[in-house]
């Protein structure tokens, strides 16, 4: 007879994932620039207006689908304090504030793009740039450089390299590039995740700091077992953008931050950009631990939640 092999471990040997609170949907309002700010309180209001049909619409859907009918919904907007520093973020959450008067809509949760890359002294961005999986090109030997090195990060089989010797040999020539699993016809991307880098600090794209702004509020992000976002309510606001917490709750009785799904009501200019997050999200591999707990806590709600965390995250695009 042979004897089982059992493996004792000690509880506090395992690593704890924390669990962190979840909303049914987190609807992003907007993401602001200073160009829209320049324009003042009225164009802010313009484009809340804009999209009041879009958010209820977005609302009505989760409710939907809720059992019961009770959705917890929270809503957030995105700052740009990270590639143009402007105003004060007082002065931008008080002029936001006053924009929504009147439309019926209200932010939840006044967010940085800055903290996309760093929040609270945790380098988000390098996370997840720990776990990105290249998606596999079929019959090829793998000999382009890893996308940690190159800062590139594609859907596909990029054209191959032809130089001078190659044309001249006569040998095959152009070949175009391939989406993997395309439909008929390739739509390949190829995603730059930052442009330089010195003294080991990065600049990375918007598309991908957008991309760690969705795993953000997915609430799918731990750092050595807890999580991530932790948005704070402030007495003071401070001057300095450096000083300012990456996710600020502006509501006392929100909902969640992070939640099952999200929506972002965005203009139309934004689409390329929500294209490629959605390439770099397709190729960023989550803790087992994380999804199985969002996983079993979606299962208690009796949320249908997909699978493929891209097809959590969903959109209006709207004209400017």
């Amino acid at each position: 007879m042979t004897t089982p092999e059992v493996a004792f471990e000690e509880t506090a040997a395992r690593p704890s994932i924390e669990s962190v609170p979840l909303s049914h949907l987190s609807l992003e309002l907007g993401h602001l620039y200073i160009e829209e700010f320049a324009g003042g309180v009225e164009q802010l209001r313009r484009h809340f207006i804009r999209i009041a049909p879009w958010v209820a619409a977005a609302r009505q859907a989760c409710v939907d689908r809720t059992p019961a009918g009770r959705a917890r919904i929270s809503t957030c907007f995105l700052i740009d304090d990270y590639f143009t520093r402007f105003s004060t973020p007082g002065e931008v959450a008080r002029q936001l504030q006053e924009a929504t008067d009147g439309t019926g809509l209200v932010i939840d949760y006044f967010a940085r793009e800055s903290g996309c890359a760093r929040a609270d002294d945790i380098p988000l961005a390098e996370l997840v740039l720990t776990q990105l999986v290249s998606d596999p090109v079929p019959q090829t030997t793998g000999d382009r450089p890893p996308t940690t090195e190159t800062g590139w990060l594609c859907n596909g089989k990029r054209s191959p390299a032809l130089d001078l010797a190659q044309a001249m040999s006569g040998s095959r020539g152009w070949l175009p590039p391939v989406q993997n699993a395309a439909n008929r016809h390739s739509i390949f991307l190829d995603v730059e995740l930052w442009d330089y880098e010195e003294n080991g600090d990065r600049r990375w794209s918007c598309p991908y700091l957008a991309a760690v702004w969705q795993l953000m509020r997915l609430g799918l992000l731990r750092y050595e077992g807890e999580g991530v976002t932790n948005p704070y309510q402030l007495d003071d606001w401070p001057t300095d953008w450096d000083e300012l917490p990456a996710v600020v709750k502006l509501n006392p009785h929100a909902a969640p931050f992070s939640a099952y799904r999200t929506f972002s009501v965005l203009g139309t200019r934004f689409l390329p950009i929500e294209h490629a997050v959605r390439t770099i999200l397709s190729q960023v591999s989550i803790s087992p631990a994380v999804l199985d707990q969002i996983h079993t806590r979606s299962r208690g709600e009796r949320v249908d939640l997909p699978k493929d965390l891209v097809e959590r995250v969903e959109y209006a695009f709207v004209a400017d």
